[in-house]
C-alpha cells in the first residue's frame, strides 16, 4: 500500500467517525438540554417540576433498558441502516417534544428519542471501531464518545441560550435538526457495513452469560454512580464556593464537560498504547482521590475549579476503555450488544447516582458526604478492575501449566 492510500484511508475513518461523533453530540446535548429547560417546561404543560423532571428520567430509562433489546433485534441489519434508524428516531422524538402540547404525548416522546439514542450510539461505538481497525480502536471509540462530553461544553448551554431566547421548543427543534442532518450525512457517507450477519438472536444474546462481560458491567455501573453524585449535585457540594451565583456554576459545569473531552480523548489514546484495563485503573482510582481532595477545598471557587477541572479528565476516561474492554469478550455478532450493555450501565450509573444522593442528602442534610460516597464507588470500580484481572491471569497461567504437565496417568504409560 502506497503512503497516499494509507493517508486516504486514515482520512475516510476518521471523517466517517466524526460524523458519528456529531450524532453522539446530539444525543448528549438531548439528555443535557432539558435539565436547563425544566422551569419553562414545567410552565407550558402546567405540571410541577418533579412531574417535568420525569422527562429526563424517562429519557435515560428508556435509553438504558431498549438499547440491549434494540441492539439485539437490529443485528443483521446493514449499521448503515441501524445508524440512521436510531437518530432519525432520536430526530422525531424530539420533534413531537417541540410540538407536542399534552404531558403524555411529551412523556412518550422522550421514550421514543431514549430508544432511539441507545440505538444509535451502541452501533456508533461496534462501527467506528470497525472503521478503525485494531490498532487504533481506542482511539475511534474516544473520538465517538467526544461528541457527548461535547455536547456539555457546547450543545447544552448552546442550547439553554436557544431556549432562554426563543422558548423550549426551539431548543428542542435545535436537537431534532441536529439529529436530522446527521441521518441524511450518514445515509450518504457511511458505506454499507455489516457486522451481525448470519447470527441468531439467542448467538446476539450469548454475552449476557459471560462472567466477563458481567464483570465489566458491574464496573461500568459502580464507576458512573460516584462520577455522577457529585456532578449531579455540583450546585449543593459546592454551595459554600458559588454562593448562589449562576455565573460560577455555569463555569464550573463549562470547565467540567472541557477537560471531560481533553481526558476523554486522551484516554483512548492511552488505551491503544498501554492497554484499556490500566487506564480504567488509573482513572477510577483518580476519580476517588479527586473526590476526597474536594472535602477541605469546597468553599473556596479557584481551588474547586482546578478540582472540577481534574474531575472532568479522570471521570471522562473511563467510559471509552471500557467500551473497549468488552468489545474484547464479544464474540463477532454480540458486538453492539455488548456496547450497548455498556452504555446502558453508565446511564443507569448516572439514573442510580440521582436517587442514592437524595436518600444522602435528605437523611443527613449534608452535601459534603457525597463526596466520600462518590469516592467509595470508584475506588470500588479501581480495586474491582484490578482484583478480577489478577485473579483471570492468574487462572489463566494455571490453565496452561496444566497442559504443559503430563498427568500421573500419562506418565505411568510412558
Amino acid at each position: 500500500m502506497t503512503e497516499r492510500e494509507r493517508t486516504s484511508g486514515e482520512d475516510r475513518w476518521r471523517a466517517r467517525t466524526l460524523v458519528l461523533a456529531l450524532g453522539t453530540f446530539a444525543v448528549g446535548t438531548d439528555g443535557f438540554i432539558v435539565v436547563g429547560l425544566l422551569p419553562e417546561i414545567h410552565e407550558t404543560l402546567h405540571v410541577s417540576t418533579a412531574a417535568a423532571g420525569q422527562l429526563v428520567s424517562v429519557f435515560a430509562v428508556a435509553y438504558a433498558l431498549m438499547g440491549p433489546i434494540l441492539a439485539a433485534l437490529t443485528g443483521r441489519w446493514p449499521r448503515r441502516r441501524v445508524l440512521v434508524a436510531g437518530v432519525a428516531l432520536l430526530a422525531a422524538g424530539n420533534a413531537v417534544t417541540a410540538s407536542a402540547h399534552d404531558y403524555g404525548l411529551v412523556l412518550a416522546s422522550r421514550v421514543l428519542a431514549g430508544s432511539g439514542a441507545a440505538l444509535f450510539v451502541a452501533s456508533a461505538v461496534a462501527t467506528a471501531a470497525h472503521l478503525a481497525g485494531d490498532r487504533r480502536r481506542g482511539s475511534a471509540i474516544a473520538m465517538v464518545t467526544a461528541g457527548a462530553t461535547l455536547s456539555l461544553v457546547l450543545g447544552a448551554p448552546l442550547g439553554t441560550l436557544i431556549g432562554g431566547a426563543w422558548g423550549w421548543q426551539k431548543a428542542i427543534w435545535f436537537v431534532a435538526a441536529v439529529a436530522g442532518a446527521v441521518a441524511v450525512v450518514l445515509a450518504v457517507l457511511l458505506p454499507p457495513i455489516r457486522l451481525d450477519q448470519g447470527a441468531t438472536l439467542r448467538r446476539r444474546l450469548a454475552p449476557l452469560t459471560d462472567g466477563r462481560v458481567i464483570r465489566v458491567l458491574v464496573v461500568t455501573l459502580l464507576a458512573f454512580v460516584g462520577i455522577f453524585l457529585p456532578f449531579t449535585y455540583m450546585s449543593a457540594v459546592f454551595a459554600p464556593a458559588v454562593g448562589g451565583e449562576q455565573s460560577r456554576l455555569a463555569l464550573l459545569l463549562l470547565v467540567f464537560g472541557a477537560a471531560a473531552t481533553a481526558g476523554n480523548l486522551t484516554a483512548g489514546s492511552f488505551a491503544d498504547r498501554y492497554g484499556p484495563r490500566r487506564v480504567v485503573i488509573g482513572a477510577t482510582a483518580g476519580a476517588a482521590a479527586v473526590f476526597l481532595m474536594m472535602l477541605p477545598i469546597r468553599d473556596a471557587f479557584v481551588p474547586v475549579v482546578i478540582a472540577e477541572a481534574l474531575s472532568g479528565v479522570v471521570s471522562y476516561s473511563v467510559i471509552g476503555p471500557q467500551q473497549h474492554r468488552i468489545m474484547a469478550y464479544a464474540p463477532p455478532e454480540g458486538a453492539s450488544l455488548v456496547t450497548s450493555l455498556n452504555t446502558s450501565a453508565g446511564y443507569l450509573g448516572n439514573f442510580s447516582a440521582s436517587i442514592i444522593g437524595a436518600v444522602v442528602l435528605t437523611t443527613t442534610g449534608s452535601p459534603a458526604l457525597l463526596l466520600p460516597v462518590a469516592a467509595a464507588f470508584t475506588a470500588l470500580a479501581a480495586f474491582l478492575t484490578w482484583w478480577l484481572s489478577r485473579r483471570q491471569a492468574h487462572a489463566a497461567l494455571t490453565r496452561r501449566d496444566r497442559r504443559r504437565v503430563p498427568s500421573a496417568a500419562a506418565r505411568r504409560g510412558a
